[in-house]
């Protein structure tokens, strides 16, 4: 069939609204007619080079929308099923699956960097020529063929839009506060970089009885946007780590028990290890340069007991975590559909970076 598609033609190259041929799904497979496309930073880190990705590719990895069509052996949803997309469909039988870690599934990473599906080879294509997928998922477009252990099944009555963003940055911030940190009520929280991963986290540990809740920003605006949504404190970044660090130590009365980074900005890292009290913890949940190292005070380490989390996708379980996050969202407990602060045209992806980038944007979402 054909679709209409945004493809980045190289790394650092334009971003083309065209036309392409997307062939139906194979075994195992689902065919998605998109209703919405989160854009997110790490999609730009295809753009500019910092996660090293096959061209040309169609990027996007937070989507939700309906089944069209199915594969043979497809069991887990039925046309007509309201899908929210994960970027990371676990195996089930390597190693790291049958030790609960599904989202360090060890068959997932090697295939998703072929620019593939599971076997390695894209359902996507123009003028004969392959085009390739973007974590699987390939959002940016007006539909996509992804694996049937991609696809979680949503309410009828659940947006699209806010669906979209539980696919990923909602995910990745929620499942980083209950997940992998465990977050209690009275534990003290702070949370480096207040964009839209940073503000599902900080909503995560306000909803878990976190108190305080400290937010860090370069931005003053994004501070306000964090009170906004919860936060008790606000620390503006004061140029170096140890001085933040200070700062928001002072904030929570002695150092925070959980640190959440998601920046990937490796003086942010370092903050939010100094920001911690005895038996804290930095989460490390912003993903860096691959050249990009953390630089500690080693002594802090074994002396006050302080810990480093890494988290990717929030340590979470989509299948588990997509319906209870949405169910919480429809209690009001998070308030996800704020996150959304712009709706654009697919053709306007580019305009939708421009808007991530300059700050003004909490969250884009691309509507086909």
């Amino acid at each position: 069939m054909k679709i209409r598609a945004v493809v980045l033609e190289r790394t650092g190259g334009p971003l083309t609204p065209c036309e392409l041929e997307l062939a139906p799904p194979g075994a195992g497979e689902v065919l998605v007619r998109l209703h919405a496309s989160g854009v997110c930073h790490s999609d730009w880190n295809a753009v500019d080079g910092t996660a090293e990705t096959r061209c040309p590719a169609v990027l996007g990895h937070e989507g939700a929308g309906v089944v069209e069509a199915i594969g043979d052996g497809v069991t887990r949803v039925v046309v007509g099923d309201h899908v929210a997309l994960s970027w990371a469909p676990s195996c089930g039988e390597c190693e790291e699956c049958l030790r609960d870690l599904p989202q360090l599934c060890s068959t997932v990473w090697p295939a998703m960097a072929t620019g593939g599906l599971m076997d390695g080879t894209p359902r996507l294509s123009r003028g004969g020529e392959p085009v390739y997928h973007y974590s699987f998922l390939s959002t940016f477009a007006e539909a996509c063929v992804v694996p049937e252990r991609s696809c979680v099944p949503i309410p009828p009555d659940a947006p699209f839009d806010v669906a979209a963003l539980v696919g990923c940055a909602v995910t990745t911030g929620v499942g980083a506060v209950w997940r992998t940190a465990g977050v209690r009520p009275g534990d003290r929280v702070a949370v480096f970089g207040c964009g839209g991963v940073g503000v599902s986290a900080l909503m995560a540990a306000v909803a878990a009885g976190a108190e305080p809740v400290v937010a860090v920003d370069a931005a003053p605006g994004k501070l306000d946007v964090a009170r906004s949504f919860g936060a008790t404190h606000a620390v503006l970044w004061r140029g170096d780590a140890e001085e933040t660090a200070e700062a928001v130590r002072a904030e929570s009365e002695g150092g925070v028990d959980y640190a959440v980074e998601a920046t990937g900005r490796p003086e942010a890292m370092r903050a939010a290890v100094l920001s911690t009290r005895p038996r804290g913890a930095a989460v490390l949940i912003g993903i860096p340069r691959a050249d990009a190292v953390l630089s500690l005070p080693a002594q802090t380490l074994p002396r006050m007991e302080r810990r480093v989390l890494g988290s990717i996708y929030g340590s979470s379980r989509p299948e588990r975590d997509f319906p209870r996050t949405l169910e919480l969202y429809r209690a009001g407990r998070l308030p996800l559909d704020r996150l959304v602060s712009h709706r654009l045209l697919l053709e306007e992806a580019e305009r939708g970076f421009e808007l991530m980038r300059s700050g003004e944007a909490l969250r884009v979402v691309l509507e086909p």
